[in-house]
């Protein structure tokens, strides 16, 4: 669990309530710190190409405590996950790219795409809206991962959870939309592959702003009215790594528009 700007472990764990949620899974849950000495702010550098490449710089030293914990509990390694919120989910983004032999589906709320920037100022564009820097298809490995963003954000701009959606989803994918009924007003995308496998899943949550959906009062950036974030992401990561059932068992899906190719 990567923490945003201007947060600390203990505010990230306290906000987004994810040690009660670990607890009734049997989960661990890792926070890294992320010390103003690294960043002033303290924020993961996620925007500075030195800490964009795999055994290189930030990436290298989340990889090796992960590493770490791992084999110092015996840790089923296919059930390995990494999320974040702003800077810290665009550093997940990172992670879910130079390490997809560690961690089998991320999660990033209201984060950025990976690689979208390569210095402070294209960061700040980015975040704006503005298209960033452009990448290859290569630099976005085959990755699960499941992408909350409130659209009333003015902090990071929630094109930026199409922006990765876009490019974790190939051609031939089903997409499937599904509105909520109660007063957590949300939009939920899910994108398919024809084995029914969901390789995407998006919360657009309406009103929401710059904060973790479902989170406590009791942490910074947190918006306590949406759906639960922590819940979902862990529900998510579980059903990441179970089995696919046969098509022939499939739920048939209403809504069939494919997504075009990915906008990179």
């Amino acid at each position: 669990m990567l923490h945003g700007c201007k947060q600390d472990p203990v505010d990230f764990a306290i906000g987004t309530r994810m040690n009660t949620v670990a607890e009734e899974h049997g989960m661990f849950v890792l926070y890294p710190h992320q010390p103003k000495g690294a960043n002033p702010m303290s924020c993961w550098n996620w925007f500075n190409p030195r800490d964009q490449v795999r055994d290189f710089g930030e990436p290298s030293i989340i990889a090796g405590i992960t590493r770490e914990i791992i084999a110092r509990f015996n840790i089923d390694r296919n059930q390995v996950f990494v999320a974040g919120l702003s800077a810290g989910g665009a550093m997940a983004a990172v992670m879910g790219a130079t390490y997809p032999d560690i961690y089998a589906a991320i999660g990033i709320h209201s984060g950025l795409l990976y690689k979208s920037a390569n210095d402070v100022i294209s960061a700040f564009a980015v975040m704006r809206g503005e298209p960033g820097v452009r990448a290859t298809a290569a630099q976005f490995p085959r990755t699960q991962l499941i992408v909350f963003h409130g659209d009333a954000d003015q902090t990071v701009h929630p094109s930026n959870a199409e922006k990765i959606m876009d490019a974790h989803v190939d051609v031939g994918d089903v997409v499937e939309q599904v509105k909520s009924a109660d007063h957590k007003g949300y939009a939920r995308t899910l994108a398919r592959d024809r084995s029914g496998k969901i390789w995407g899943e998006h919360w657009l949550v309406h009103g929401a702003r710059h904060g973790w959906s479902g989170g406590s009062v009791d942490g910074s950036f947190t918006e306590p009215k949406g759906p639960d974030a922590s819940r979902e992401m862990v529900r998510f990561f579980f059903q990441a790594t179970e089995p696919v059932a046969p098509a022939s068992k499939l739920l048939k899906i209403q809504s069939t528009s494919p997504l075009g190719p990915p906008t990179i």
